[in-house]
């Protein structure tokens, strides 16, 4: 089989949270595949890790440079492909149309889609692959429809969910050669918003971790009541209901330690709140850290708690069970397909701080010894379900179907 030349479409990247598409990058091409990394923006982002910054120079990124570039290449590819470009254009004012955004917006994501078209055709890239429902997704369209390669995207959730209609989520379904979910909940709420008959488009890649992160030895878990939350710092991860349990807890007279690592757009009001409630003793806030600082972060504490209010299925869950640390979490989307109550972690409905306090307080409780039997029991299940290089190869078959090559959108 010829290589496979596989273009990765983000609108950021590299970003601190989106290390699982770096990993799935890198693991595609321990297998050969040729992969063309591009971005919308992303090339100023201040970034923490090392391999961030690699991967930021390995990148092509359509947004770089003066406006009149980009305008530029859009009127030079409408002027070599007159059909392909009004055809492209009646389909940006279609989703327009549904869309909570002004059309002049994606008017925008056809020029980006121009660039996009016109670098497939450079690189001679057979397929064209978007991280993201959202405008990465539309972009990657419209860009399939100019360049005739074509295209698939990975739905993570919750965005998506939130607004499908809003973001043309049927139709970029429907003229897509897959789309991938990373979890049973996430193909379910496709199967909502698609045709039945696109069903069998929607395929289950996780996301994984590399050996490197976890193969190696973890000392036996010292008996410190310390728990950290890892995210950004915003609504849907519910960091400031964690802050009214934590209050619970102090003044109950409860000794323990939250670490929240990252940063986001709450941070002010989390630091307000810190205060506010007597918890400076208590909690703690990072900002962003690099990756390898998240892995000590996680080894340095008893478990990982994450009280969600939306998510897809959220990668520091995988990175804490792969460390060998149980994780407190909420029932929501396909976090229960990874995280088994009482066997490597707790679950607890999401939105309630009694329940939450009363996690807290039952992981704090429990001796070190039955913590490190359920840290092994998260290492073995991320193990069996989160190998990035297995994963790698799973999407590297999605993108070496011969249908897939041939795959085209329907009128």
């Amino acid at each position: 089989m010829s290589t496979l030349r596989i273009a990765y479409l983000v609108n950021q990247y590299p970003m601190v949270s989106h290390s699982f598409i770096r990993r799935e990058i890198q693991a595609l091409e321990r297998r050969g595949v040729e992969i063309e990394r591009i971005a919308l923006r992303g090339w100023r982002a201040d970034l923490r890790d090392d391999g961030d910054k690699l991967e930021r120079q390995k990148t092509r990124y359509v947004l770089q440079g003066v406006l009149s570039r980009l305008i530029w290449t859009a009127l030079l590819v409408a002027l070599l492909h007159p059909l392909r470009c009004g055809g492209a254009l009646a389909l940006a004012l279609k989703l327009a149309r549904g869309s909570q955004q002004f059309w002049p917006v994606h008017l925008a994501y056809l020029a980006e889609a121009c660039v996009v078209a016109r670098w497939l055709k450079q690189t001679k890239a057979n397929h064209l692959h978007a991280h993201f429902g959202t405008n990465s997704a539309e972009v990657a369209m419209l860009a399939s429809h100019i360049s005739g390669v074509p295209y698939s995207f990975t739905v993570h959730g919750p965005d998506e969910f939130d607004r499908p209609v809003a973001i043309g989520l049927k139709e970029k379904v429907r003229r897509s050669a897959f789309v991938v979910a990373v979890s049973s909940f996430g193909r379910s709420q496709l199967f909502r918003w698609i045709e039945s008959s696109d069903w069998p488009k929607v395929k289950i890649v996780h996301c994984g971790l590399e050996p490197d992160f976890h193969n190696f030895a973890v000392g036996p878990l010292r008996n410190h009541r310390r728990l950290v939350c890892v995210g950004r710092l915003c609504a849907q991860k519910g960091q400031l209901l964690l802050l009214q349990a934590a209050s619970l807890l102090a003044n109950r007279g409860v000794a323990f330690e939250i670490v929240l690592a990252g940063d986001g757009e709450q941070r002010e009001l989390i630091d307000s709140e810190i205060e506010r409630l007597g918890l400076t003793e208590h909690v703690h806030v990072t900002g962003w850290i690099s990756s390898d600082e998240v892995r000590d972060t996680l080894l340095s504490a008893r478990g990982m708690v994450l009280p969600s209010f939306a998510e897809g299925l959220p990668v520091v869950i995988m990175e804490a069970m792969s460390l060998r640390r149980p994780v407190l979490t909420t029932y929501i989307a396909g976090i229960p397909e990874l995280v088994l109550h009482g066997v490597n972690g707790w679950l607890f409905p999401s939105g309630c701080v009694e329940a939450l306090a009363a996690a807290i307080q039952v992981c704090l409780d429990t001796p070190a010894e039955e913590i490190e039997v359920m840290g092994e029991q998260a290492r073995q299940r991320i193990l069996e379900r989160h190998d990035i290089d297995q994963q790698a190869s799973n999407i590297a078959t999605l993108f070496g179907r011969s249908d897939v090559s041939i795959a085209r959108k329907r009128a």
